[in-house]
């Protein structure tokens, strides 16, 4: 059986624009009339901030997505590899992020083999936040099939109720504003490596995705934990990175559960309150 080594936990830092101006903040404070038991007082609360992001490929706008201005090149390395864009981060020449006046350009320069193969899809998304699917063009490319994925994962559900626990504690602007998922990284030793909010499911998952390319993770030896609902596109997004388990604190939707048994992957509904549900290959559920 394969041996799953454990790298050095790596966490990276906000995202700096490389034309000098900082990204906008992740979070606003608003003055609020906040109304309890029949009262109203004035207080201040911390509200999550959205913007629109443009993902450009060699010069080409491709899409524009409204997420959280954190960990942004994360989210297009990530976005490049779970879209099928390109098959791996050696296809990604650079990435570079800047601001504009009415969002944030995120330019990314990609080989030209999986260019040319982007162009003839002509997919030009008109991103919403919680939506994956947004602009596509055809029923072909919404119901691609990804590899079948090869995973020497397998856990005690005991451990994926401590990793939605150690989760939720690392959740910052979660905590701070109450708006926001995330997806994170479970390694077989039952530490959460890696942890990534966004306003949007999708895009917390692709910045995940994005991280653990650049963290060299391996992906045989560990899970995708999310607080959100298992739908279609996030089961399609962790199988496509070649992750063996999804597991997610809501319930999935069918196309979500069909495509998981199609390929391979572990997928968990309902992880919460000691108990889960295994929706496809519970194999990689197991007790201690």
């Amino acid at each position: 059986m394969k041996r799953c080594m454990l790298p050095q936990e790596v966490e990276t830092a906000p995202d700096d624009d490389v034309d000098g101006d900082a990204l906008p903040a992740t979070q606003r404070m608003l003055a609020v009339s906040r109304w309890r038991d029949g009262g109203a007082s004035a207080e201040i609360d911390h509200v999550a901030e959205e913007v629109p992001v443009a993902l450009e490929y060699n010069g080409v706008s491709h899409a524009v997505m409204l997420a959280t201005p954190a960990d942004l090149e994360d989210f297009a390395l990530g976005f490049s590899l779970s879209e099928g864009i390109v098959a791996s981060p050696r296809d990604v020449y650079g990435i570079d992020v800047a601001t504009r006046p009415n969002g944030v350009a995120v330019r990314i320069e990609i080989a030209s083999e999986p260019f040319v193969a982007l162009r003839a899809r002509r997919r030009a998304l008109a991103g919403r936040t919680g939506c994956g699917l947004c602009g596509t063009e055809s029923l072909d490319e919404v119901m691609r099939t990804p590899r079948a994925v090869r995973s020497e994962a397998s856990f005690d559900p005991v451990v994926l109720h401590a990793a939605f626990a150690q989760l939720q504690r690392r959740q910052a602007l979660m905590r701070d504003t109450g708006a926001t998922h995330a997806a994170a990284w479970l390694r077989a030793d039952g530490a959460v490596s890696i942890v990534r909010e966004d306003v949007g499911r999708h895009n917390a998952l692709d910045k995940l995705a994005g991280a653990l390319a650049r963290a060299d993770e391996d992906l045989a030896c560990g899970a995708v934990i999310v607080t959100s609902r298992a739908s279609y596109e996030m089961v399609l997004k962790t199988a496509t990175i070649g992750a063996g388990m999804l597991a997610a604190v809501s319930g999935p939707t069918a196309l979500a559960v069909r495509l998981a048994e199609t390929a391979g992957l572990t997928l968990a509904g309902f992880v919460r309150a000691g108990g889960l549900v295994a929706y496809a290959h519970s194999q990689r559920l197991r007790t201690a």
